[in-house]
């Protein structure tokens, strides 16, 4: 459970406040920038402080979501069976996948107490279309976090694809039990599953 935390915490870090910053800003710099806004907006938002779910979620869909790139994101994750899937179940897989993420990223922004972050030298080259920027959540208490986050280059600016926390890439993690879910169910067992999942994370946030 203890990994599971610092996995949703330092996801919410990575994803975090970043609606003010230019198109064009360049990718470590815009990451910088988030890394710092949802750390101060965790600590400073009394409203957030408190638990208050729909001031969190409100946070996520307004600030963080317009800079994630979900239909990438989702047809990593759901891999193969993405080119198999209908454009109706596309739609619904992105539509579920985003929500699942929501409800993340707003747990683990109640979780943020401490940590700060530094950044690793950031190389890249001027016609690259994908970079990756490397950090460390420093904590008071425990080992350093290693995060990595995969951008690429949009019309509109960089965006998020993947992030990597202690090793693991998010897509993959989810790429392994939804091709499980697909194997057993097909893709709309896998919609329902996610469809289902999302209900009892709004239940239980409800409660709190």
């Amino acid at each position: 459970m203890k990994k599971i935390s610092q996995f949703l915490v330092s996801l919410c870090l990575s994803v975090g406040l970043i609606a003010s910053v230019h198109a064009q800003e360049a990718p470590d710099a815009l990451i910088k920038r988030l890394s710092t806004e949802i750390i101060d907006a965790a600590k400073t938002d009394k409203s957030i402080q408190s638990g208050n779910r729909q001031r969190i979620n409100d946070l996520v869909e307004v600030k963080v979501l317009p800079h994630i790139n979900f239909e990438r994101m989702t047809s990593l994750a759901v891999s193969k069976s993405w080119r198999t899937a209908t454009p109706e179940q596309q739609k619904q897989l992105v539509t579920e996948f985003r929500t699942l993420l929501i409800h993340t990223y707003s747990g683990a922004i109640t979780q943020i107490r401490d940590q700060r972050v530094e950044f690793k030298p950031f190389r890249s080259a001027p016609d690259d279309t994908e970079v990756e920027v490397k950090s460390l959540v420093i904590q008071t208490r425990g080992e350093p976090l290693q995060l990595s986050y995969r951008l690429e280059k949009t019309a509109s600016g960089w965006k998020i694809f993947d992030i990597n926390v202690l090793g693991a890439w998010l897509v993959e993690t989810y790429k392994g039990s939804f091709s499980a879910e697909v194997s057993k169910n097909g893709v709309d067992g896998l919609i329902k599953t996610l469809t289902e999942k999302n209900k009892k994370l709004a239940s239980a946030s409800a409660k709190n």
